[in-house]
């Protein structure tokens, strides 16, 4: 137990330091069992209460977890070691399509954009206590929901999608509360959940989103909100297709207290429409951020949801941050209004490289996933050894590792970074990655 490490510290927020240090910097491991509370207690010469309390704060920060009769012990996936360090840099000479990131060339100029913003703000400047949306992102963010058949009655702003979801979630649910998480899902997600204090109840995706199946167990057992990727699901490309959706719609009519949260990042890059589930519960809220389509440098995301969701995010906005800047605010509504980037052309470029290299994949006898974005998902036997064979053909890819919580292993390619001449080396090396040993070809 702990190998050579030793826990230090008299009081409860020194306990605490010691251990989320270890995990930070991999001396605890995931799934290392701590030492029992009342022995600690003892080696420390603290009272059993204080050591009680740091293992509280620890379950409740998402660093450790309670296995029963067998103790405390760190999570598979403790949140002082996010999941974004689970990986392998690309060396040089390495092609790296495991960042995630979107293709600069499709990004819109930017330049434009930040002028009239700018111009706007000369004219008449934000002061305390203006409204928390410029008229300009109200206007353009209503126009797309109310496109898409989402209510926006109430909307607000947030600095992007994961800030969106952690301020509802904190809005509704307490620590200990269960979230219906996709799995595989977005590692940074997945990472947030325990960092709240929140538990996670994995439900498989298939190509066209959660399976109804799995989401009802959940609930039923007593996951209080569900999170849903409506379209370009991180890792596996899945986008909620409209019999799913009614699925879904049913299960949650039978759940109608379940706080519902649905994240369509993939607006502006997805070829598909969505369909989504907002109103389908009480609570509800659908977000769309900017980062895919325009750019990660521009944080900003818009919620739209049910009243007490949207006053809720508003009024702890109003109480930290105060309001996400209308210099942003500006700039990206003259990005939706002016028509600076064609959706129709991301989205077919995209799909074009994304359905390229599953068809090539395919050709060689490899499965893969990928229905909408930037990303394919590849099953594999053997994670960690499919990465290294990878890296070694030139390939940095990233572990699904990042992404599963009891998902089978896989490995997820970005497709933003590769031309049509790279897809062709890239499912050769995949194919070959995956060979069995001994009809492994090498060099």
């Amino acid at each position: 137990m702990l190998g050579e490490y030793r826990i230090e510290g008299r009081r409860a927020s020194e306990i605490v330091a010691s251990v989320e240090r270890a995990v930070g910097a991999g001396e605890l491991r995931p799934g290392e069992h701590l030492p029992p509370l009342r022995g600690l207690a003892e080696r420390l010469g603290v009272n059993a209460n204080t050591v009680a309390a740091a293992y509280r704060t620890l379950r409740e920060r998402g660093v450790i977890e309670t296995a029963g009769r067998r103790g405390s012990r760190v999570r598979a996936g403790p949140a002082s070691a996010a999941r974004e360090a689970i990986g392998v840099e690309a060396p040089p000479g390495v092609r790296d399509v495991a960042k995630g990131n979107p293709d600069p060339a499709l990004l819109p100029p930017l330049g434009s954009a930040l002028a009239a913003a700018a111009a706007r703000a000369d004219r008449a400047p934000v002061l305390y206590g203006a409204p928390p949306l410029s008229e300009e992102l109200d206007r353009a963010a209503r126009a797309g929901f109310a496109r898409d058949g989402v209510p926006a009655d109430r909307i607000t702003v947030t600095s992007g999608a994961l800030d969106a979801i952690e301020r509802v979630l904190a809005a509704h649910l307490r620590p200990g509360d269960a979230v219906a998480v996709e799995d595989p899902g977005w590692a940074s997600f997945l990472d947030l959940v325990p960092a709240l204090g929140l538990r996670t109840a994995p439900v498989p995706v298939d190509d066209d989103g959660p399976l109804p199946g799995p989401v009802g167990r959940a609930l039923r057992q007593g996951a209080r909100a569900l999170v849903v990727t409506a379209r370009a699901q991180n890792p596996t490309g899945a986008a909620v297709s409209a019999a799913r959706a009614g699925e879904l719609r049913a299960v949650l009519a039978a759940h109608p207290d379940t706080l519902l949260i649905e994240d369509d990042h993939g607006d502006g890059i997805v070829e598909l429409p969505p369909h989504p589930l907002a109103g389908a519960t009480r609570h509800w809220a659908l977000v769309r951020s900017t980062a895919k389509a325009y750019g990660p440098d521009l944080r900003l995301a818009v919620l739209a949801g049910d009243a007490v969701t949207v006053d809720r995010v508003h009024g702890r906005l109003r109480l930290g941050p105060g309001w996400v800047s209308h210099l942003i605010q500006d700039t990206v509504a003259w990005l939706w209004s002016a028509g600076a980037v064609d959706p129709e052309h991301v989205a077919r470029s995209y799909g074009a490289r994304r359905r390229a290299l599953i068809e090539a994949l395919a050709a060689r006898g490899v499965a893969a996933h990928g229905r909408s974005g930037m990303n394919v998902w590849v099953p594999v036997p053997d994670e960690t050894g499919a990465v290294a064979r990878l890296l070694h053909a030139g390939w940095a890819v990233a572990p699904g590792a990042r992404f599963r919580l009891a998902a089978p292993p896989g490995v997820r390619l970005t497709v933003s970074a590769l031309g049509a001449p790279d897809i062709a080396p890239l499912a050769d090396a995949v194919a070959e990655a995956l060979r069995p040993p001994a009809a492994r070809r090498y060099a």
